[in-house]
């Protein structure tokens, strides 16, 4: 069996007859979270599954100059956290349809209600940088979440992959490295250093987001 579908069978394991079940695919920027839980989404039964991405509750650029945040977007404190938590729980009650935004990356901003998870689905994959940050607010999250997975790449890993990210995104080879330096590192430290313990670690050494 696959790394991947080791995965997904723990997942389908956990979840048992249960009617929803919160999955939650954390990892420090360019840990791979995307890649992989489009993957996942691939392996559970169709129809089963959906993917409610964090990122989709970034503050808009407006907000984060409002804020001061300007060269720090991607930071924890750079994401409606409340409103995150309040879409968990609709999400949890599984009694309706319901609307997730969705960021778009190549305009830099999220999308609302850009797509709906059915009230039949049993399982919704979200991912984020810091799903499993031991800070205030994001440690309150343990309660909306019912099965936890890190995605654990070296360091040194995660700096090659954001400096080619922002490369294939057109910034400057100085640009990208600076950018990864002031802005993506940091986070890449803080999640690192300040994870509480997952369900289930995952190396991902070969896969990124």
């Amino acid at each position: 069996m696959s790394a991947i579908a080791s995965v997904a069978a723990a997942i389908f394991k956990h979840a048992g007859k249960s009617k929803r079940a919160i999955i939650a695919v954390a990892g420090p920027p360019g840990a791979g979270k995307s890649t992989i839980t489009e993957k996942l989404l691939d392996l559970l039964p169709e129809g089963s599954a959906a993917v409610v991405p964090m990122d989709g509750f970034h503050y808009d650029d407006v907000v984060l100059k409002a804020k001061g945040l300007s060269k720090r977007k991607g930071a924890p404190e750079t994401f409606d956290f409340d409103g995150y938590t309040t879409l968990l729980a609709r999400l949890r009650s599984a009694d309706r349809d319901v609307a997730i935004p969705i960021f778009d990356r190549a305009n830099e901003l999220s999308r609302a209600a850009a797509a709906i998870v059915g009230q039949h689905v049993k399982f919704v994959l979200t991912e984020g940088n810091y799903l499993l940050l031991d800070e205030e607010p994001w440690s309150r999250l343990g309660p909306l979440l019912d099965f936890t997975i890190f995605l654990d790449v070296p360091r040194e890993e995660l700096e090659r992959r954001l400096i080619q990210r922002w490369l294939d995104h057109g910034r400057t080879p100085e640009d990208g490295r600076n950018w990864v330096n002031t802005n993506d590192l940091p986070n890449v430290d803080r999640v690192l250093a300040r994870r509480r313990e997952a369900d289930l670690v995952v190396s991902n050494g070969g896969v990124a987001d």
